[in-house]
């Protein structure tokens, strides 16, 4: 059987499961009901944000925590629908205590982007692409 294409589940290793947590909740996202003692969910769209203790995020793949690295070599991205309203997100994150490695600006491929940081690191990327869809129900043709 061919493995899915899809992702329905994104979890974090976090060092602080609540602190994690509150960060979240501050950008204006909510903790599903369904979170359970030591472990958040967070809708987002379709799919499913958790956030879950690193070493213990480690231990359940049955692989060794490792030294964590500044740059964990992915990002998350939220498609804005302007520059504007992607310098707005970046302000509000900044606001909310976030560090900000790249501040919003027009970037070669044709879009405008910043990142800011979550307690641990992640970074997220927030962007105006004209070429890539921002609803849920709409898919990038590739």
């Amino acid at each position: 059987m061919p493995v899915p294409p899809r992702i329905n589940l994104i979890t974090l290793g976090v060092s602080d499961v609540d602190r994690s947590t509150q960060f979240y909740e501050s950008l204006g996202w909510k903790k599903s009901d369904k979170s359970v003692e030591g472990t958040t969910f967070i809708q987002l769209g379709v799919n499913v944000l958790s956030l879950y203790p690193y070493e213990e995020l480690a231990e359940d793949a049955t692989v060794e925590p490792g030294v964590r690295q500044s740059f964990p070599g992915f990002t998350f991205a939220i498609n804005a629908d302007s520059a504007q309203e992607v310098d707005e997100i970046i302000n509000s994150a900044r606001e909310l205590g976030a560090d900000i490695p790249k501040e919003p600006e027009e970037v070669f491929w044709g879009g405008y982007s910043g990142y800011f940081s979550d307690p641990d690191g992640y970074l997220w990327e927030v962007a105006h692409n004209p070429f890539f869809p921002k609803d849920n129900n709409q898919y990038l043709d590739i």
